[in-house]
């Protein structure tokens, strides 16, 4: 199906869906909401909203309920996605389309909700993700990037977790951070230089000059999951700016939806890419960046935003104003590798548990409560505790350490250093060999590390707010494993 009519309108719109509770489960649309907009006036001219029926109404859990305050009685008899597919896909196919990283959720649910119906999805002939635009152009200062955030920031009031409510508020804070960029613009040194805003958090100063220019830097994740930057409104369209230079008015999207080219929408896997890291030497070297559980003084324990970093707020676990690593040794598994998670670009995430020590746990449990009140005050997330106490077994807490994995070719390496200790019967050391794997092989990683076995680990701590859930990751930097 071809668009007839003109359709030079932005499409801005929002899904709410269910949360999934068990790997394998995936999203249900709930409820689909969308404004058309003039882009030169930046005026509504239509809007669409409406509640979906999933196929399984216990789909709709009381996570869910929680996200969005959508029940299931709320949706008994509202129509099936079916139902409404035709109205969806003509709100959307072939306009720009906007919202708030829509990228990443949003438009991978809808292509999977039209699939599951085997109809071809609506396609854009552009995409402008508020999310990585304001990240990009408005900066952090309004702390994280959140939609709730943001409006809370201006003053527009609580976010609904309701589609067209959402939608709406997404345009008023593009238009409010429109008029403050504008203005920063067109007197930057005042502006800039009167503000509380540190200059380094803006778009518009001269040590982001040669960024404005070339464009960003490059990302972590692999190529055929990267999206061209234009799609998000690229830096190269703008110059540097200039005193006494004629500004463009920041509510005329004209220009900046010609600089849009049409392209496949892909997920973006930039927040969730492991970084790769550097091939180091195959002699261990004990660093003063890992500490010991008991060096680590709780009071200098801090909780911050990662300063620059491309994507939605991600925040970091300081010591002293260092990021956070410890070194645990002599842990025993508990249970062996698990591959049966995976992250949303579908690779394995591998992972191991292990028995924690009374002085691990308290490290950890203390971390969690500090970045639990930092991500709590914006954030409906569900917290998932770092120790895991089981009923029965609270005295035999576990946690479970991250094998990180990165693209690499057409398949994947882990990139956690790994050493077998074995102790020899004629002598009283031990030899450390680095272990080198000729492939990517779980079985051969699970020939190693056994329920059982004690591993020497070096971890860094790494909190996630994703998709309803929040914690902290403990990811294995390097791992000494005890073959005896």
């Amino acid at each position: 199906m071809e668009p007839t009519v003109d359709r030079s309108e932005i499409a801005f719109f929002d899904l709410e869906t269910t949360v999934p509770t068990r790997p394998g489960q995936g999203f249900a649309i709930l409820e689909f909401g969308s404004i058309l907009v003039c882009p030169r006036k930046i005026i509504e001219l239509e809007s669409y909203e409406t509640l979906v029926r999933p196929h399984d109404l216990s789909l709709i859990t009381t996570l869910s309920v929680r996200a969005n305050g959508i029940t299931a009685d709320d949706v008994a008899s509202a129509p099936t996605f079916s139902d409404v597919a035709d109205k969806v896909f003509d709100m959307l196919h072939g306009r720009i389309w906007a919202g708030h990283n829509i990228i990443r959720f949003d438009c991978v649910r809808l292509r999977e909700a039209f699939a599951q119906i085997n109809r071809p999805p609506p396609e854009p002939k552009g995409t402008i993700d508020s999310l990585a635009l304001l990240t990009q152009r408005f900066g952090r200062r309004a702390g994280n990037m959140k939609m709730a955030t943001l409006a809370n920031y201006f003053g527009l009031g609580k976010q609904s977790h309701r589609s067209l409510d959402d939608v709406r508020m997404n345009l008023e804070v593009l238009k409010y951070c429109a008029t403050v960029l504008f203005l920063e613009s067109s007197l930057p040194d005042i502006f800039t230089g009167t503000s509380s805003v540190s200059p380094n958090t803006t778009t518009r100063n001269r040590s982001n000059a040669k960024a404005d220019v070339d464009g960003p830097g490059p990302s972590t994740s692999p190529p055929s999951s990267t999206r061209n930057s234009d799609n998000q409104i690229s830096p190269s369209t703008h110059d540097p700016v200039e005193l006494g230079r004629a500004q463009p008015d920041p509510f005329d999207l004209g220009p900046l939806v010609d600089k849009i080219e049409t392209e496949p929408l892909q997920p973006n896997d930039d927040m969730e890419e492991e970084p790769s890291i550097a091939t180091q030497s195959n002699t261990i070297t004990e660093s003063n960046e890992f500490l010991e559980p008991d060096e680590v003084s709780i009071p200098s324990v801090t909780v911050t935003t990662v300063p620059f970093f491309r994507g939605p707020q991600k925040i970091q676990i300081l010591h002293r104003d260092t990021p956070l690593q410890i070194h645990c040794g002599a842990l025993k598994v508990r249970f062996g590798v698990s591959t049966r998670f995976v992250d949303h670009a579908g690779r394995p995430r591998l992972n191991f548990v292990v028995d924690a020590s009374p002085n691990l746990c308290s490290v950890l449990d203390a971390c969690d409560n500090i970045a639990k009140r930092f991500v709590d005050s914006d954030s409906n997330s569900e917290w998932r505790p770092v120790v895991s106490r089981k009923p029965g077994f609270y005295n035999a807490p576990t946690v479970r350490f991250q094998l990180p994995t990165v693209a690499e070719g057409d398949g994947v390496r882990w990139i956690t250093e790994i050493y077998q200790k074995e102790s020899s019967s004629s002598s009283s050391s031990a030899s450390i060999q680095h272990v080198v794997f000729s492939r990517y092989d779980v079985a051969e990683l699970e020939q190693l590390i056994r329920p059982g076995s004690f591993v020497d680990a070096y971890i860094s701590l790494d909190p996630y707010d994703y998709q309803q859930n929040a914690g902290i990751r403990l990811v294995a930097k390097k791992l000494i494993v005890d073959s005896n």
